[in-house]
């Protein structure tokens, strides 16, 4: 064991660079992953632990499911006199009612302010972290303590006073005492702040953005119930009630119970739903962000491999020595794979370190989104990040240390077959006979499945046999190489036309080494396929986006008047049509509405639409037949509706939406049919579009907060902005926000880029990876047929025509390396684009090629190859020619 150890660290002394970029792929690799998996984790348990705070004490919530509340009505029903006789009302404790509404701050626009009105005596048992701190007027805004000897006013039954949290007063510049300003239904309501809610950074953002990126601030405030009630529009409507159940009952049970007495606009939901549904909002990007880092992993794994078959081809003869004074195979073996593992540890180790630091950096710069827009920035102790997470960092831990033993398994297998004799004679060449067939067998086996695994339905919503269908078809397609470059070469190699010395001699050295030259071409191969793949799936994400927009945005002008749960009156949008140079206007609002508790809102977007025609609005992929719209109002539902909730087109959809009551009639009860679906990539959740006319004929509801409008050609559209500004209501000029087409696809592309930013790290990391790992090879492979070379100088060939021999393999391999690799992505990609998209983000794409981007990463491929088969046989080709072949004397 002394002399085994003796020997590794031997090793590691005489090539410390190669083994350290074996240790900085391993580590790479830990590193990105574990950075990925403690920043999401960081992210979700804050934002859990506000809808935490939000919750309080709360067993279960009864929660509006449009975001317009219930009928008061209800809370009376189950927090009346406990009737021993119901089951209902004899398991709950306590109820609270809660209001809750989004209004525009008019004082800054980029602020909407998230109002919650509370029962004080009520929400003191189950929510006191919504209840405000009272203080005297002009308070200060910092944090020193306050004279609790000072008179303190007792203003929670005010209707006009509000608790903030102290974000807001800095961000406005307000102090305790001031009034402030907020947007309702198109009229402006002055509310006193009176006092400050519980300091806390996870309550000044207290929901999720209903996109993929968040356009404003929210803040946290809360006042009195009633005032809230009549103040923001609210008048015998509920947001949620919080109920705290009697000890001992069943929550499963109650949960069901309630559930079948509540009215469509209301759903009962409990802590399981809340973490559920806030899994869910990142889970898919998290997935793939994973398996980049684990594919940052894989290529480290080829890195080490090339490592360790260097390390063996140096020391052969050494090794085959130890063979002879005694060392068993199983030893040999042992100790390739033991400096192996040392490799992997130490890769380990600093790897997680490197995640921990990385992680820390990303959410201290850049927030907890990681490029996708699922959460803002997010607030962390870095002690207490450092302990996050303990099984992760095991995880990652263990999948280092098995790439590097498994990098390690095959160069170990290799040394301990060498015959001793031989080896202890030769450098080892390790040129094939030229009688051994290369079998594409197994490869295709290994296609086969990767395409069977491509055709299975997700697993628990995840595409994680696409995933296992991307590895199978690059295990496939490196397993294939030795017949690919035999089958390619062979007529090459038994030409009989006069060439170059170096070309003939480097076709037929590739030609009688099939295997040597699929060790070479692994690496080529799987950089290649990887960049292909991404780049053509990124590449045709992006044009599908951009043909998407320029369908959606067929207007000259867009307006967004920023009325947080409002919008727009008939009167205000008649004078917005009046204004010279607008020829017509169509106008939407986007409402949440909760179709299942564990799940994320659904968005109905409601516009105006040609029912007849809606594919001129709507990017659609299928329609309905028209029999099955008789009678039915219809909606267009995205592509994340027909895999999350089966509404596929000509079934009816149950949506929570309450409709009025005209006079002298009973309550209108629409029947929802899916009439097409259509792409919408803003919306990862689902959304259903409904006419703007069905839905104010259903609802009542007349104001929109959006709208597109047309310009009459040849108007300056900046003096038709100006008249639009003119003609808003006072209280909505300075939240209004207008944009034209090419700016909003601009902003929308430039944030979809932004979206990719960690996957683009990724995928440049693990090519840079399998760069040096082929550059390892071909170093490998020079240093093992240092005799060849000597041999070849012997007979008369010059040392240029050996280095053009050298520049001629590593273009030939880099070519084979390109077009198969290309060839493997292009496969890839449609695994990534028609299967790990759809069963992740459920929408689909066209695929879009980016031909000269392929090109030129094929060129770079190849003269990356020739370059470093030339570098990597300098070394040999410096050795004496004599000294080369003196093991033949």
């Amino acid at each position: 064991m002394t002399l085994l150890r003796w020997l590794a660290w031997g090793e590691w002394r005489a090539q410390p660079v190669r083994n350290a970029l074996s240790v900085a792929a391993i580590a790479i690799g830990v590193a990105l992953g574990f950075a990925v998996h403690l920043i999401n984790a960081v992210a979700l348990d804050n934002f859990t632990g506000g809808l935490n705070r939000l919750r309080g004490a709360a067993d279960l919530q009864i929660v509006s499911t449009d975001g317009k509340g219930f009928d008061e009505a209800l809370y009376q029903t189950l927090a009346g006199t406990v009737d021993q006789d119901d089951p209902v009302r004899a398991s709950i404790a306590l109820a609270s009612p809660v209001v809750e509404r989004d209004v525009a701050l008019v004082d800054d626009p980029t602020i909407t302010l998230h109002v919650t009105g509370i029962d004080v005596l009520r929400a003191a048992r189950i929510t006191p972290t919504l209840i405000g701190r009272p203080e005297p007027a002009n308070a200060a805004t910092d944090e020193t303590p306050q004279d609790d000897s000072a008179p303190r006013s007792n203003d929670w039954l005010d209707p006009d006073a509000v608790y903030v949290v102290p974000a807001l007063l800095q961000a406005v510049g307000k102090r305790v005492g001031d009034t402030l300003d907020v947007q309702v239904d198109g009229h402006v309501v002055r509310l006193r702040i009176a006092g400050r809610l519980p300091d806390d950074e996870s309550s000044a953002g207290v929901a999720p953005p209903s996109s993929q990126v968040a356009a404003r601030r929210t803040m946290a405030a809360s006042m009195d119930i009633a005032g809230a009630q009549w103040r923001l529009g609210r008048v015998g409507r509920l947001s949620r009630i919080d109920l705290r159940l009697v000890d001992g009952v069943d929550g499963v049970r109650a949960k069901a119970a309630l559930a079948a007495l509540l009215p469509a606009d209301a759903q009962v939901t409990s802590a399981a739903d809340d973490r559920a549904r806030t899994g869910d909002l990142s889970r898919a990007y998290r997935v793939n962000l994973d398996m980049l880092a684990l594919m940052a992993l894989f290529t480290g794994a080829f890195l080490v491999y090339s490592t360790q078959s260097l390390a063996v081809a140096r020391r052969r003869a050494q090794l085959a020595l130890l063979r002879v004074i005694g060392v068993t195979r199983g030893r040999v073996v042992a100790q390739v794979l033991a400096e192996g593992m040392a490799q992997g540890v130490v890769g380990g180790v600093v790897g997680l370190l490197g995640g921990v630091a990385f992680a820390a950096a990303a959410l201290r710069f850049f927030g907890g989104d990681l490029g996708g827009g699922y959460f803002g920035r997010t607030g962390f102790d870095l002690h207490r990040l450092v302990f996050a997470a303990p099984e992760a960092a095991a995880l990652f831990f263990a999948l280092g240390l098995a790439a590097a033993l498994v990098g390690s398994y095959f160069p170990a297998r290799s040394a301990a077959r060498a015959a001793p004799a031989i080896a202890l004679k030769s450098a080892g060449s390790d040129v094939d006979a030229g009688s051994v067939r290369a079998s594409p067998w197994i490869a295709l086996a290994l296609i086969g499945a990767g395409v069977a695994c491509a055709l299975m339905p997700a697993v628990a919503g995840l595409p994680l046999l696409g995933y296992v269908s991307m590895a199978l078809l690059l295990f496939g397609g490196i397993a294939a190489m030795p017949w690919i470059a035999r089958s390619l070469l062979a007529p090459l190699a038994a030409s009989r036309r006069p060439r170059a010395v170096a070309v003939d001699l480097a076709l037929r050295r590739l030609w009688a080494a099939p295997s040597a030259a699929s060790v070479a071409l692994c690496g080529i191969v799987a950089s290649a396929s990887l960049m292909v793949a991404m780049t053509v799936m990124i590449a045709s994400f992006r044009h599908s986006v951009d043909a998407w927009l320029g369908q959606l945005l067929a207007a000259d002008l867009y307006l967004r008047t920023g009325s947080a749960g409002g919008g727009l009156s008939p009167t205000d949008i008649d004078r917005l049509r009046k204004v010279h140079g607008v020829t017509g206007i169509e106008l939407q609002k986007v409402v949440p509405l909760t179709l299942a508790p564990s799940r994320p809102a659904v968005m109905l977007i409601v516009r105006d639409l040609d029912g007849d025609h809606p594919e001129r609005r709507l990017p659609l992929v299928a329609t309905a037949p028209a029999a099955s719209l008789q009678g039915a109002v219809p909606v267009w539902v995205s592509e994340a509706m027909v895999d999350l909730y089966d509404a596929s087109p000509g079934t009816a959809l149950a949506l929570p939406i309450v409709a009025v009551k005209p006079p002298g009639a009973g309550a209108i009860a629409p029947r929802f049919v899916v009439a097409g679906v259509w792409r919408d990539y803003a919306r990862q959740f689902g959304s259903v579009v409904v006419r703007r006319d069905d839905y104010s004929r259903i609802t009542g509801d007349t104001a929109f907060p959006d709208m597109a409008i047309d310009v009459a050609a040849g108007t300056p559209t900046a003096a038709v902005i100006e008249d639009l500004r003119a003609a808003l209501p006072d209280g909505q000029r300075r939240r209004a926000e207008f944009a034209e087409p090419g700016a909003i696809r601009a902003l929308s592309l430039a944030i979809f880029d932004r979206s990719f930013v960690v996957t683009y790290l990724l995928q440049a990391v693990a090519i840079a990876i399998g760069l040096a790992g082929v550059a390892a090879t071909f170093s490998a492979q020079t240093l093992a047929r240092a005799k060849e070379f000597g041999m070849l100088r012997h007979i008369g060939v010059l040392k240029k025509q050996i280095v053009a021999e050298l520049a001629t393999e590593g273009a030939l391999l880099g070519v084979l390396g390109a077009v198969a690799g290309g060839l493997l992505g292009l496969a890839m990609s449609q695994v990534l684009i028609h299967v790990v998209n759809p069963q992740s983000f459920h929408w689909t794409m066209d695929t879009a090629v980016p031909w000269p981007t392929l090109a030129a990463v094929g060129l770079a491929l190849i003269a990356a190859s020739a370059g470093t088969a030339v570098f990597s046989g300098r070394r040999a080709l410096a050795r004496d020619a004599v000294l080369a072949v003196r093991e033949d004397w």
